[in-house]
């Protein structure tokens, strides 16, 4: 009898014991998943993953900090995350928004959506390219070319001039997203809504190309499917390094304005994690990561300070001397809403 109930209590420590050491590894385990929740973020990013994941990585290794990141699509490039985030506003799931054009982003800011933050990173930015009430800043910015193919077309040759002919091989994004849509959103605005409906029509008539993105407007061109595309830096210089024998000019407007188009960066109002999320705008906006972009086969233009003369490349010294020639962009909200509703309903029949 006594040995069974020896035997009975052994058993009970055991179990007891067991049970124990289950409690501590489950606690353990959730004490580490709400670390690593609470000491990450999510980046919601319509920059190229191509070239922005190498950003992300090295914030990542030096912070110590997570970052999950859910990039757009080529063919919604920008509005679709900056729909999804006005989408979710009563519960946002993204603490910062790494957009790759910068009146979406204003349309944001005017809804209430981005939590201001004026930190180291957004004091190197001029005024021309942020938030005066810190709520986003611009950051690395492209410009908007005509990328030729340079087999099809003599050196000699003029661009497109839309002017008359036929316009077959011409291609242009889509213009209901991305920097496309700031495109028109700036004729729109320079132009009037008449002369630039009737342009659209008229060129659309005439047998312009229009394809999902400038990434395709890109590839057509190097292909050469077309002679001639509308697109930013960016693409042009992944066309150059892919081999393809293409040259690019700046878009030059009516006035003579070039038209430059900046990264932005802000955070989500209502982020669970406010530290983090502002110790990734500091790094995103500093320097040395508009010197790695401008590295990058992305080839973007630093617009803050502290650049040191040498850390960039000749080709993108050579595009800084457009950046003050660019067309401001502040104060084109409006014109933005007006032209994509008009656009909205033209592709929709």
């Amino acid at each position: 009898m006594n040995r069974r109930g020896s035997g009975s209590s052994g058993e009970l420590i055991r179990d007891r014991t067991l049970v124990f050491l289950g409690l501590v590894t489950i606690v353990a385990l959730t004490a580490w998943r709400f670390d690593t929740v609470r000491n990450s973020i999510i980046v919601y990013c319509a920059h190229d993953s191509v070239f922005a994941d190498g950003v992300l990585r090295e914030f990542e290794k030096r912070s110590g900090i997570k970052v999950l990141a859910r990039y757009d699509t080529e063919a919604t490039k920008s509005l679709g995350l900056t729909e999804l985030i006005i989408r979710e506003k009563d519960a946002p799931r993204c603490d910062v928004f790494w957009n790759n054009e910068m009146l979406g982003t204003m349309d944001l800011a005017e809804r209430g959506l981005l939590e201001p933050y004026r930190g180291p990173g957004w004091q190197r930015i001029p005024e021309m390219w942020k938030d005066l009430d810190g709520r986003w800043a611009g950051f690395a910015g492209r410009m908007r070319v005509t990328i030729i193919n340079s087999k099809a077309v003599a050196a000699a040759a003029p661009d497109p001039a839309f002017a008359s002919g036929s316009l077959e091989r011409v291609a242009i994004a889509k213009p209901l997203y991305g920097t496309t849509l700031t495109h028109y959103t700036i004729l729109w605005h320079q132009w009037g809504e008449d002369r630039l409906r009737a342009w659209h029509r008229e060129t659309r008539q005439r047998g312009l190309r229009e394809v999902n993105g400038n990434g395709a407007v890109k590839q057509i061109v190097a292909q050469r499917t077309c002679d001639y595309g509308l697109t930013d830096t960016d693409d042009f210089f992944d066309a150059k390094d892919s081999g393809a024998t293409v040259r690019m000019t700046p878009v030059v407007l009516d006035s003579g304005a070039t038209i430059c188009i900046p990264n932005t960066a802000a955070i989500i109002r209502g982020t669970r994690h406010l530290t983090q999320a502002q110790n990734f705008l500091d790094f995103l906006l500093s320097a040395e990561s508009e010197i790695a972009l401008a590295r990058s086969r992305a080839r973007q233009i630093p617009l803050g300070s502290g650049i040191a003369e040498g850390s960039i490349p000749a080709e993108v010294k050579e595009l800084e001397s457009l950046v003050p020639k660019a067309t401001p962009l502040a104060g084109l909200l409006r014109a933005r809403a007006e032209c994509l509703a008009w656009l909205k309903s033209e592709y929709s029949e």
